[in-house]
């Protein structure tokens, strides 16, 4: 499949689920401070697509720091895939059952790691179903691969690199954020960090990406609001790094693909008392 859109559509999958060289996989992530909701794995756990195993972004995950699912090395990348059943010939589907959380991180993760042919399911679970896809509960046995990783540095940034940009100006930074969260008038969920934003950074809702029906907003829909961004060097930025790849699946929709992610984000920026933060207060 040219790669001329992140996405697949769910009767692409339905028509597509059969090769061998299709690997689904289910990336339900929900944020721990949302404590009224199941997380991942109880989503997962209740239904799922046939023989996708579950993708748990806090296990293929660097463990050396306190930041959560922050991005592994190539090397632990490639033994947690490969434990999935994933090869490198392999065209992986992500989908999730929480608008986007977090099957466009593992989408990024992929191509972070070297693999471009990977895809995000538009619509998620929701749209399977819709279309006549199964759903089930039962756990398939994992079958391992051998999945060899090579890191694409362009498509990560980390503090230091963001401290630079900042300081030259030299890129545009798109958060993902709630505007009041951006704006310093509405607290974070992580009630030890201030709400603000980084200096020079622009606030992109990840809510105002998507369409009613949990689906990406199409390209004529999201062409107005990113615009300026195109064809233009950004880094999209969020709480921790999962709703950041939202915007970058965007981007990639229409064409710029070359989208980085501060992989630490707010959760990192502003837990450092000496980094700048703007309000608009």
């Amino acid at each position: 499949m040219a790669r001329t859109d992140p996405l697949v559509s769910a009767a692409w999958l339905l028509d597509s689920i059969g090769s061998p060289y299709v690997r689904v996989l289910d990336a339900t992530w929900v944020p721990p401070f949302l404590k009224d909701r199941p997380n991942g794995k109880a989503l997962y756990a209740a239904q799922h697509i046939p023989n996708a195993p579950y993708f748990d972004i806090d296990d293929v995950a660097d463990n050396d720091t306190s930041l959560k699912h922050m991005l592994p090395n190539p090397t632990v990348f490639g033994q947690k895939v490969g434990a999935l059943g994933i090869h490198n010939d392999a065209h992986v589907v992500v989908y999730d059952s929480n608008g986007f959380f977090a099957s466009a991180r593992v989408w990024w993760m992929f191509r972070a790691m070297g693999h471009d042919a990977v895809s995000v399911l538009d619509g998620g679970l929701t749209a399977w179903v819709e279309a006549g896809g199964s759903v089930t509960s039962e756990f398939s046995p994992l079958i391992p691969a051998t999945f060899h990783a090579t890191q694409k540095p362009d498509l990560v940034r980390d503090m230091n690199a963001m401290r630079e940009h900042i300081a030259r100006s030299d890129i545009s930074i798109l958060d993902a954020r709630a505007q009041g969260r951006f704006d310093g008038t509405a607290p974070e969920p992580r009630p030890e960090l201030p709400s603000g934003h980084m200096p020079g950074s622009a606030c992109v809702p990840v809510t105002s990406l998507i369409d009613e029906d949990g689906t990406l907003k199409s390209e004529a829909a999201l062409a107005p609001m990113l615009t300026d961004y195109i064809a233009e060097p950004v880094v999209t930025s969020c709480g921790s790094g999962v709703a950041a790849a939202v915007i970058s699946l965007a981007l990639a929709r229409l064409g710029n693909w070359k989208a980085a992610v501060y992989d630490g984000s707010w959760s990192e920026w502003a837990a450092h008392s000496d980094n700048l933060i703007a309000t608009t207060s």
